[in-house]
């Protein structure tokens, strides 16, 4: 087997080694940080429809209170969860795979009553107060699930038509009843803004980045080791094979060969001086000889 052939085999095998573990390392970095991507795109779409539903509550709703269509039917325009899920379909279609819930225990709109997952989210909210935000996963049946959930409380404002059926508003009552959402008490979590992301999308994202960062590493790998088998050719292979070359002759019967170029101070240099001095020692030998 060839110097350079042995040189290569070391060299794959150096670097596959340590390209798998570096692979490894790398792509739970890359899950981890898409799962963060995502996580933080979430957290701005709640923010986005957390933004609507206040502005809803506190500028949007005393405006459509006083339109007249309000006193011939109930316009859900005025409760603030119709204009932030309004505002997450609109994103979704730039963010298909992602889905928002404001989801209540108790809500005044039926389909916006919790599912019994989203219930127990929003009960871990209730027991602790101090969280802010939950973030979980979940299976489902189209596989695991990223969801993300903050709590929403009972303000004083949502006690003009969540406290009890004889204070709501007439037009509210007829459209959705006297049978559910009411009973709130203020500063209490009746329900839970929550977005969920399937964890396909940031496996696929981490998939992505890995398997262009697998061409650019295979790419170096093969640049690399193109220039190292250059380099060494000519630093050793190529003086050792004039060296080999020299000594056949001699071997062949030449007495008087021309002296190999020495260049640098490594230690083929040293080898090709040596021989250089082997070689007019044998000269010196055959001429005594003669």
């Amino acid at each position: 087997m060839k110097l350079l052939t042995k040189f290569n085999l070391i060299l794959l095998l150096v670097f596959g080694t340590g390209g798998v573990i570096i692979s490894q390392v790398v792509y739970s970095f890359l899950i981890d940080n898409a799962r963060r991507e995502v996580l933080q795109e979430a957290e701005l779409m709640m923010a986005s429809a957390r933004a609507v539903r206040d502005y809803t509550d506190s500028d949007l709703a005393p405006l459509l209170e006083q339109n007249p269509q309000q006193k011939k039917r109930f316009l859900p325009e005025t409760i603030p969860f119709f204009g932030a899920a309004t505002t997450f379909d609109r994103l979704r279609e730039k963010y298909p795979d992602y889905t928002f819930r404001e989801a209540a225990l108790n809500p005044t709109n039926p389909e916006h009553r919790a599912a019994d997952w989203e219930s127990d989210v929003i009960h871990y909210l209730r027991d602790h107060p101090d969280q802010k935000r939950v973030t979980r996963v979940r299976q489902t049946a189209m596989g695991p699930a990223l969801y993300v959930a903050t709590p929403i409380a009972a303000g004083q404002t949502c006690m003009a038509c969540h406290s009890r059926p004889a204070a709501a508003p007439r037009e509210m009552i007829a459209t959705y009843g006297s049978n559910n959402g009411f009973g709130w008490q203020p500063g209490e979590i009746v329900a839970a803004e929550i977005v969920s992301i399937p964890m396909s999308v940031p496996v696929q994202n981490a998939k992505e980045a890995f398997h262009l960062l697998l061409i650019y590493l295979i790419v170096t790998l093969i640049a690399t080791m193109i220039l190292l088998d250059v380099g060494v050719y000519f630093i050793v292979i190529r003086p050792l094979k004039l060296v080999s070359d020299a000594a056949d002759r001699i071997s062949r019967g030449e007495t008087n060969p021309a002296a190999l170029p020495v260049k640098g101070k490594d230690e083929i240099a040293t080898v090709t001086t040596s021989f250089n001095r082997m070689q007019v020692s044998l000269a010196k030998a055959f001429k005594m000889l003669e």
